[in-house]
């Protein structure tokens, strides 16, 4: 079993990294874990509120596409491990303006990387996507075609073979993940399950793309950590682990649901509405996580029950965001 010693998270204040810091920094303080983030616009120090008087937790503010002040950050600190999350991640977005997910999600990535080979780090976790498999029917394995069919998802799959072609040229130990749609508690409102929920608390309507048709798998932000928990101690250098549900919902099925965890006893037509399509839509991404599973990992949160914990975590936390920024994310 692996053991490190300093382990450095990237995107901490995002909405994933910051639930997996908080799950680690508690349960491991014989580790010390230094976070770091940029803080854009979908970030939040909040997220890591609970974890910052941590002793063994220490938080940076730092861009990832910053050579000097990244590699300064490993000549101050003896960091053998580095599970890298942040990333641009809004599909949305990505058909408006795709260059800066290039210039964050591969050029910072191709930073990290570079740093950690001349660091001669112990482990390097790629955090990447489901999307890089494209819109399938049947379901992909790790060693599946990539096939991306957003700028998003290209620039994640971009990232992914210069990581993969570092362990290959340089022997660095990198381990890959791609994981299914995630939601929970402290997601910024820009995505579908926080966005509906938030919209149905202001009395507005669940703005649906397309058809609604589309399926997509979800886990909830804590099966999440412990998959990560699972990935960092257990998992072999060279592997991708597919991290995902076999359960699929359309995303009429979820505006459905939170209607009816909200008690909002009207038809569909009153809460629901559609809108045009994004420029390319994929219909399905379907994942095999049995690999993971053979490490002793299994999720453990139904998705009814996440989708009830996540909303009343929003309804208490309605300031958790600035009023302006809530606005902006639900008129995306």
């Amino acid at each position: 079993m692996y053991q490190p010693s300093t382990v450095l998270l990237t995107g901490v204040a995002g909405f994933i990294c910051s639930n997996v810091a908080v799950y680690l920094v508690n349960k491991y303080p014989e580790i010390m874990f230094i976070g770091i983030d940029k803080i854009s616009y979908c970030s939040n120090e909040k997220n890591i509120e609970e974890i910052s008087q941590k002793e063994n937790f220490r938080f940076v503010k730092v861009d990832i596409t910053n050579f000097d002040h990244i590699n300064q950050l490993f000549l101050d600190n003896k960091i053998d491990t580095i599970m890298h999350f942040a990333a641009y991640t809004h599909v949305d977005h990505s058909f408006g303006n795709s260059i800066i997910f290039t210039q964050n999600n591969v050029v910072g990535t191709h930073i990290l990387l570079e740093v950690a080979k001349q660091h001669k780090i112990n482990r390097f976790i790629h955090v990447s996507t489901d999307e890089v498999y494209g819109s399938k029917n049947s379901i992909s394995l790790e060693d599946s075609i990539l096939d991306p069919t957003n700028p998003y998802a290209a620039s994640k799959a971009a990232a992914e073979h210069i990581v993969r072609s570092y362990h290959h040229s340089f022997d660095l130990p990198v381990i890959i993940t791609r994981g299914n749609n995630v939601y929970g508690s402290k997601q910024y409102p820009e995505k579908v399950i926080p966005k509906f929920c938030l919209r149905l608390l202001k009395g507005e309507k669940c703005q649906i793309q397309g058809s609604g048709k589309q399926l997509r798998s979800f886990l909830h932000v804590d099966d999440v950590a412990r998959a990560f928990e699972i990935i960092l101690f257990k998992g072999e250098v060279g592997e991708i682990y597919n991290i995902g549900s076999n359960e699929e919902y359309s995303i009429i099925e979820i505006a459905t649901k939170l209607t009816n965890i909200l008690k909002l006893n009207n038809t569909n037509e009153k809460w629901i509405e559609f809108i045009k399509d994004r420029d390319f839509n994929d219909q399905r991404y379907y994942i095999c996580n049995s690999k993971l599973q053979n490490l002793g990992w299994q999720p453990l949160i139904s998705f009814d029950k996440g989708l009830e914990m996540t909303v009343d975590w929003y309804c208490r936390n309605l300031d958790h965001w600035k009023e302006n920024d809530i606005q902006a994310a639900l008129n995306l």
